[in-house]
């Protein structure tokens, strides 16, 4: 569990891997852009997942080797206690993707997506979950709400596992493929995904694209062809929906979401061939991503919007948190979601080391957690000045 601080700094193999810190093509920071207030909020974890805001301004935090930790309004910062004696935390996969109820302040619900054991092997899950008042507690309620997303019981590769609720208030998870090579294009295995469900039930929604019955399709899936979903960012104001998405060594990807989209990624039947494209133009009706990173990868992980006249020219920004790439990279999006710009925001470029989550507040302000491992990771408060 992490101990409380408040620092301030004002101005400036695996997928996961650290190697080599990526420069992707960026432009600068445009001129007139509010300079951000950097806050330590909590420090002392060990590769913190995600991290959500009640609208009492309690801040609720995962780690990927597990447990939950409350961050209180007053800054006190407390375990919450949980069953977590199934969690399977191999390589990339974990305590995971973690979000709240729309409906939290009543029913005190909330949803993690983690991988789980049990005597026939493992996979990964999402749970439902209230907490006590005081944040002491958490009660598993849905267990699972959504089973049978495989996971690579070898080494967690390419666990995907982001939830995140769509408009209309659907559930929406982002799954990896495992690195098995069919399970992109594969409408009968939840690898490699984006599901889309009822919170409450954990069922298919009846407007879901492949509904239908005799079809071989699950009915979850909303769309396919991903190859490890780590971000999910709705729009605001809109019905937009955008997946951050890795790619293998170049080529990570953002994508507007259509239902029953295809997204490209087939790495083959005959094994996991990496050197195919992410979207491969062969590919029929393949959706074309807004962006890429080329080549070298940034490791994209989470995805959120800037929303709030406090952010100036910073509104309405789609931000992404980079591990290799160790910074967050803001994209300007047209109305239509096309890329207009690119750049780095210059406080947290390489200042913080690898970024795991972006996700904005309650309150307005940016929520950001490292991912550095060996206790040595932070959450971090982004606020605009002036």
């Amino acid at each position: 569990m992490g101990a409380a601080l408040l620092l301030t700094a004002c101005g400036g193999g695996s997928d996961e891997d650290a190697g080599s810190v990526a420069t992707p093509p960026t432009t600068e920071a445009p001129t007139g852009a509010p300079s951000l207030q950097v806050e330590v909020v909590a420090e002392g974890f060990d590769h913190p997942w995600d991290v959500a805001q009640a609208e009492d301004g309690t801040l609720l935090l995962d780690e990927r080797a597990g447990g939950f930790t409350a961050v209180l309004p007053d800054g006190t910062v407390q375990e919450v206690e949980a069953d977590l004696g199934d969690l399977f935390a191999t390589g990339e996969t974990g305590l995971m993707g973690l979000a709240l109820d729309p409906a939290f302040a009543e029913n005190r619900r909330f949803y993690t997506c983690q991988g789980v054991t049990d005597g026939d092997g493992a996979s990964i899950e999402v749970i439902a979950w209230t907490v006590a008042d005081d944040w002491s507690t958490a009660t598993r309620v849905d267990d699972p709400l959504i089973g049978g997303i495989p996971v690579n019981e070898r080494s967690g590769r390419h666990g995907g596992c982001r939830v995140e609720f769509g408009p209309g208030g659907a559930l929406l998870v982002g799954t990896g493929d495992n690195a098995v090579g069919t399970y992109p294009q594969d409408l009968g295995v939840l690898g490699g995904k984006v599901l889309r469900a009822d919170p409450a039930t954990g069922e298919p929604l009846p407007d879901n694209p492949f509904v239908a019955p005799g079809d071989g399709a699950e009915d979850l899936i909303w769309t396919y062809g991903h190859r490890n979903v780590q971000g999910l960012a709705v729009r605001p104001g809109t019905d937009q929906t955008y997946s951050v998405e890795h790619g293998p060594d170049r080529n990570d990807e953002v994508n507007l979401l259509q239902p029953g989209g295809n997204y490209g990624w087939d790495p083959g039947a005959g094994g996991y061939d990496e050197s195919v494209p992410m979207t491969d133009p062969e590919i029929e009706g393949a959706v074309p991503a807004v962006w890429d990173s080329g080549a070298p990868p940034i490791a994209p992980s989470d995805g959120t919007f800037l929303d709030g006249d406090q952010w100036g020219d910073y509104d309405g920004l789609l931000l992404l948190g980079a591990l290799r790439g160790q910074h967050v990279l803001a994209l300007r999006l047209d109305e239509q979601g096309q890329l207009v710009e690119q750049f780095r925001l210059p406080e947290l470029d390489g200042t913080y080391g690898r970024i795991r989550t972006v996700e904005q507040g309650t309150d307005g302000a940016l929520y950001v957690t490292t991912d550095n491992g060996d206790d040595r990771d932070q959450l971090l408060r982004v606020t605009p000045q002036g």
